[in-house]
């Protein structure tokens, strides 16, 4: 990684440490974004007893740890591994994917100019490392919301360049709701009310909204939207459009969440 954070972490942050060394009692690793030492105490290991340290740790393993205590003095930091739970380790680890990401940006960025490739992120990233301690961030507002590279003080064809190359390798953030409707009438105009009602779901927004039949009265809804809140804005407009019509001409009307796997 090109990334390399100044100065200590701070306590409480979460950060990515590759097991260097294992002794009887405490396991001695390199803090990669920030480049230091750092030590996990047998005791934040893992939850309760443990009998044989190494199996929980092997050298060469790349671990999510939390910072304990920061001793700039001596330059010791302890961390732990037993106090970060499985959704803080798979955000860290899209954090990492994330930046890594902008690193290859960057890197590409500065061949295509034939500059230094780590005097060029340098350039880049000192102002958002000063604002998020991370550069993606402000690649994604690129995307997001029209953010303008020229803050970073760099020259035109330089901003030019990288700006062409976020917006072909970062897409805008999408949420996706996925629902099975079922619409039941004994009604002699039965197909006709199904389809008046399914085409109200979809006039709540045709372009993020589609739906399927599935068989047997069924049919799969699938919504993707910009963020959750305009995703159930939209998804609430149409359900409730065909679900009021539906009762107004006898029709059973239902719709259940589906989990995406």
């Amino acid at each position: 990684m090109l990334l390399n954070k100044q100065g200590y972490p701070e306590e409480g942050e979460l950060v990515l440490c590759k097991i260097n060394k294992v002794s009887y009692n405490a396991v001695f690793v390199n803090v990669d974004e920030y480049r230091k030492p750092g030590m996990i105490h047998i005791s934040e290991v893992s939850p309760g007893r443990i009998r044989n340290i190494n199996d929980f740790v092997k050298v060469g393993k790349a671990v999510v740890c939390k910072v304990l205590r920061v001793n700039t003095e001596r330059g010791h930091i302890d961390l732990s591994l037993r106090r970060v739970n499985d959704n803080q380790k798979r955000k860290k680890m899209d954090t990492i994917k994330q930046e890594l990401k902008a690193e290859k940006i960057i890197e590409d960025s500065a061949k295509l100019l034939k500059l230094d490739v780590q005097k060029f992120y340098y350039a880049v990233a000192k102002i958002p490392m000063q604002e998020d301690k991370c550069v993606y961030p402000s690649f994604e507002a690129v995307i997001e919301e029209d953010y303008d590279l020229s803050v970073l003080g760099l020259e035109k064809k330089q901003t030019e360049t990288i700006e062409k190359l976020i917006r072909e390798r970062i897409k805008p953030k999408q949420v996706e709701i996925v629902g099975d409707i079922s619409i039941k009438t004994y009604e002699a105009n039965g197909v006709d009310v199904v389809r008046k009602a399914l085409v109200m779901i979809e006039d709540a927004d045709k372009e993020k909204i589609s739906i399927k039949y599935l068989g047997a009265s069924k049919f799969r809804l699938m919504l993707i939207a910009h963020d959750y809140q305009e995703a159930e804005g939209i998804l609430k407009k149409g359900l409730d459009a065909a679900k009021k019509f539906c009762e107004k001409n006898k029709a059973e009307f239902s719709f259940v969440r589906v989990d995406k796997k």
